[in-house]
């Protein structure tokens, strides 16, 4: 196992990449000095939204694995992967509670507008008069974009807010007692904060768009913890603008780690640095999930959590 040959794709946490060095040789994707490197590679190691298509794979004449450190995976070819018969594994479940957790806080914060809250205290500005009344979350109505592991992770949280929950998805679930609407346009009309919980990819690309936002009006909030990609950013900053909708909190941007101009300029928008499922505890089980996935195929091991694309 020692002698295996591996490559880090993109960013991957610090505990995963110590795991990788004591087992492996590892190579970084920017760094390829030596070109015959590309012959002995027998494994990817990165984040879901590095990009990995068929022309970087076809590099990688001994390409027999993909382990993604994370639940995404829109970076991936996974046509292409196939077609190789690579299988491609992620880091399910092992941060559900991390993001839904995230979702909730940045609920909080862009209804009680907690960070302008902080800045008017610093400031000394209370002296001058008391902070502007803010928006309830208690008992609001609430929509998932999406309701697979994460989206029910929210949905239980909620839940002890007395929130109204109810979801759109591909398909309406049996295993869930929430309202389904048939589409995100549907449930914006009905809900006060639209959470979208949904993978990226071509499929989701500026799925919720400017008639989504429409739909939500001037009481509604959106909250994406999912990716930028699913957001028409462009439409999102014209309905923060014009007052469109009330506000947004956002996790996930269509440029990371570029954040546009605009949206940094609104008052209306909270603004964290994809860092849903950042703490220590859940970037080191990931780690050990992908390192896990790594070792069980070098092994000649069954793979732990292939994406459901693999499976079959």
């Amino acid at each position: 196992m020692s002698q295996a040959e591996v490559m880090v794709t993109s960013r991957i946490p610090p505990f995963l990449l110590a795991g990788l060095q004591e087992r492996y040789t590892v190579h970084d994707r920017e760094h390829i000095q030596d070109p015959r490197v590309l012959g002995r590679v027998r494994a990817f190691v990165g984040g879901g939204e590095g990009k990995i298509d068929a022309g970087f794979m076809a590099l990688f004449p001994q390409l027999e694995m993909i382990s993604i450190c994370g639940v995404g995976y829109d970076g991936v070819d996974v046509a292409a992967a196939k077609a190789r018969g690579i299988p491609v594994t992620h880091t399910p479940d092992v941060l559900n509670d991390d993001v839904a957790d995230l979702a909730l806080g940045l609920m909080l914060a862009v209804a009680r507008k907690i960070p302008e809250a902080d800045r008017f205290t610093h400031a000394a500005d209370w002296l001058d008069g008391p902070f502007p009344l803010t928006r309830k979350l208690s008992g609001s109505r609430l929509g998932l974009v999406g309701m697979g592991r994460i989206g029910q992770a929210i949905a239980k949280r909620a839940a002890a807010f007395d929130m109204q929950i109810s979801y759109t998805s591909r398909n309406p679930r049996t295993d869930v007692p929430y309202a389904y609407f048939p589409n995100p346009s549907a449930l914006a009309a009905e809900v006060d904060f639209l959470v979208i919980i949904t993978p990226g990819g071509a499929g989701t690309k500026n799925l919720i768009d400017a008639n989504v936002l429409k739909a939500l009006g001037p009481q509604g909030y959106l909250i994406n913890v999912a990716r930028g990609s699913v957001v028409d950013e462009a439409a999102l900053v014209e309905a923060l603008q014009k007052k469109m909708i009330a506000g947004a909190a956002l996790d996930v941007y269509v440029d990371e780690p570029r954040v546009s101009a605009a949206l940094r300029a609104l008052r209306n928008v909270v603004l964290t640095p994809h860092m849903a499922s950042g703490t220590t505890q859940t970037r080191k089980a990931m780690s050990d999930l992908a390192l896990a996935n790594l070792d069980a195929h070098m092994a000649g091991l069954p793979l732990l959590t292939l994406i459901p694309e693999c499976r079959t």
